[in-house]
C-alpha cells in the first residue's frame, strides 16, 4: 500500500464517520417524524461523531501504520507498545477536547467576550499539549527504532491528525 492510499483510506474513513453524524443532525433536524429540539440534535450529532470518531478511525488509525511502516519483527515489538501509551494519553486530551466543544456547542449562542477568550486559550493550550505529546512520543519512536522510522511514524500520525481536526473543524460554528 502507498503512504497516499493509506491516508487516502484514512480520509474516506473520517469522512464517511463526518457524514453519518451529520445526517444523524440533519435528520433529527428536518424529519417530521423525529421532533428534535435544536440543542438535543447538536448533542446527538457530537456524541454520534465522537464514537464513530473512536471506534473507525482507530481501527483505520492502526492498519495504515501497520501497512505504512511495514514493520520488521523487530520494530513491530518495540513500536506498538509505545504506541498504545501514546495512543492512551492522546484519548484524555481528545476527552477534553470533546469536553470543550461540547461546552462550545451549548455557550454558541451567548458567548460572551471573556467565555470566548476562555475557549481559545483552552482550545491553544491542548493544541501544545498534544504537540509536547506528539515530541515524547517520537523521541521514544526515535530511541525504539531509528530517527527515520520516527520521522515516519510522526508524518503518518500528523497527517491523521490533519484530517480529523479538518472534520472537526469543519463541524463547528465560526463564533459570532
Amino acid at each position: 500500500m502507498t503512504r497516499s492510499r493509506g491516508i487516502a483510506i484514512l480520509a474516506a474513513a473520517v469522512s464517511a464517520v463526518s457524514a453519518v453524524a451529520l445526517d444523524i443532525g440533519a435528520v433529527a433536524q428536518t424529519s417530521p417524524a423525529v421532533q428534535v429540539p435544536r440543542d438535543e440534535a447538536r448533542e446527538m450529532n457530537l456524541r454520534a461523531y465522537t464514537e464513530l470518531l473512536r471506534s473507525d478511525v482507530r481501527a483505520q488509525k492502526v492498519a495504515v501504520f501497520t501497512q505504512m511502516m511495514a514493520f520488521s519483527e523487530r520494530e513491530d515489538a518495540a513500536f506498538w507498545p509505545i504506541y498504545r501509551e501514546h495512543e492512551l494519553e492522546l484519548s484524555r486530551l481528545n476527552d477534553e477536547r470533546l469536553a470543550a466543544i461540547e461546552a462550545y456547542a451549548k455557550a454558541y449562542t451567548s458567548l460572551t467576550p471573556p467565555v470566548a477568550d476562555q475557549f481559545a486559550l483552552k482550545a491553544l493550550d491542548l493544541e501544545a499539549r498534544r504537540t509536547a505529546l506528539k515530541q515524547k512520543y517520537y523521541k521514544q519512536v526515535k530511541a525504539a527504532l531509528s530517527p527515520i522510522r520516527a520521522a515516519q511514524a510522526l508524518q503518518i500520525e500528523n497527517q491523521i491528525q490533519l484530517l480529523v481536526d479538518l472534520q472537526v473543524a469543519a463541524s463547528l460554528p465560526l463564533v459570532k
